[in-house]
This record gives C-alpha cells, structure tokens and sequence, in this order.
C-alpha cells in the first residue's frame, strides 16, 4: 500500500513515545483479531473487532477510506486481510475462514497525529507444516531486519538480512514491495527494501522511524497478480504467502520495536 507522502523526517524521543502508543493500540487491534480469527469467522468480522479496538483506544484507522493514485477505489476496511495465496493489501468482506487457512492481517491507526502499522500472519484451524514454516521464515525475515537497522549502518544492510536466508531456504520476496517510512503520514520516504547489499544504501540515523515488512512466498517466484478490485495482491504461482510487520525506531541504543504491547 505504499505511496511515499514526505520527506520522513527525523523523529525526536518524545515524538517516538507518541508513535509507540499508536504502535501499541495496533497491536491490541491485531492481538484481537488474531483471538477471534477462527473456522468460519468472516473477514468482514475481523474487520469490525480491530475497528472496536482502534475506536476503543481513541484513534483512527489508517486504511479506511485510504486512496493512493494507483487505486481504482478508496479502501473498504479498518484491516488489511489476505488469505491463503493472497500477500497484501486484501479488503475485508463475507468470505468465511475455512479449516487450515493461513491469513496476514495488516493494521494502522493514527492516535493523536501518529501513525502505526503492523502486520501478522497466522493460520486457522489445522496447521500444515509447511505454512507453519512459511510464517516462522517470515518472522525471522522481520527479526533480522529489524536487528539489522542499526544507528550508524545502511539501508542495504536491512534488505540483506531479510533477503539473505529468506532465499537460501527456497521463499519468494515479493517483487518491488518492501517498508517504508512513517510518521505524520501513514507512507513517508525513506523506502525499505526486502532485498539489499551491506553497507549499501541511505545511512540509518536516530531518529528515522520505519516500517520493516517482509513477504515471502512459497517456492520463491516473486510475482504477483492484481485481484479484480485492483488492491489485493497475490501470488502469481498460486502459492501461499505470509506478511509481518513492525514499525521501529532507530535510537542510540538500538532499534526499538513500536508495534508491540
């Protein structure tokens, strides 16, 4: 969903905390969605849980109604939902959660003129190993790169450490697709590659708050198809996909995760 706004300027540590209850608020939305998320739950149902939970807290989604150039229609819902071959940007409706499906949810709220944006990805009912280790691939892929953006390093350095063992063990990375940065705007420069070389690219100060996400595919084609509403994306070979996100901050001591309780 990203179509870069501004500039992304550096945040100051009192406007991080700020952007860390945002953080938070989405991650109570998607801890929720995960809780109700089951056999025969719709989308449509998700959706309305993290619309409770972001109302609840006093913010407001960040997707809804969200309309980029590229976008033949503004957004429909509070959540990103994308099932199964489905990777990103799927708008909720009636389809019903069936045994064995695996789901990323994708969330942002804006809480006092902060943004945060996160994503998970799960399965519902039966698990298949194979998606079990789709999803547990993708988390490292988030983990690696978060770890990787270190205050004095390179972008590049990020999009290496997701790319590196992601594709080593067989996953896809979606093409042209990566973060972002992120605060007064829900997309803000700079952009954050999936795939990258160390030591390369724009260098990582405090201050820079970012968007990590990582989607992988089984099988390790990295294109996608346009579903027929012109937002989903999904896998062209058919193969199933996950999606998990943090937005962070990048500090003296480290990178701070934001999208979490």
């Amino acid at each position: 969903m990203v179509q870069l706004k501004s500039k992304g300027q550096l945040k100051s540590p009192g406007e991080i905390e700020m952007m860390r209850e945002a953080g938070r608020v989405v991650a109570r939305a998607l801890s929720a969605v995960e809780a109700e998320a089951a056999v025969g739950s719709t989308l449509t149902q998700l959706d309305d849980v993290a619309a409770a939970v972001i109302k609840g807290a006093g913010a407001k989604p960040a997707f809804l109604n969200y309309h980029p150039k590229w976008a033949p229609t503004p957004f429909a819902g509070v959540i990103c939902a994308s099932v199964n071959n489905g990777i990103v940007h799927g708008v909720p409706d009636g389809r019903e959660l069936r045994d064995g499906d695996l789901v990323s949810i994708d969330c942002g709220a804006f809480l006092d003129g902060w943004c945060g944006d996160a994503a998970v990805s799960f399965i519902v009912g039966q698990e298949d190993s194979a998606d079990v280790d789709l999803i547990a691939a993708t988390e490292a892929a988030l983990l690696r790169g978060i770890e990787a953006a270190q205050p004095g390093g390179r972008m590049g350095d990020i999009g290496h450490a997701i790319a590196g063992p992601a594709r080593a063990a067989g996953y896809g990375l979606l093409e042209n697709h990566g973060g972002h940065g992120i605060g007064r705007a829900m997309h803000e420069a700079p952009h954050v590659p999936n795939q990258g070389r160390v030591g390369r690219g724009m260098k990582l100060r405090v201050g820079l708050v970012i968007a990590i996400e990582p989607m992988l595919i089984h099988g390790g084609d990295d294109r996608y198809i346009h579903a027929a509403d012109g937002w989903e994306l999904r896998s062209a070979s058919g193969a199933r996909a996950a999606h998990c996100e943090h937005t962070i901050a990048i500090t003296a001591d480290g990178p701070q995760i934001l999208t979490r309780l």
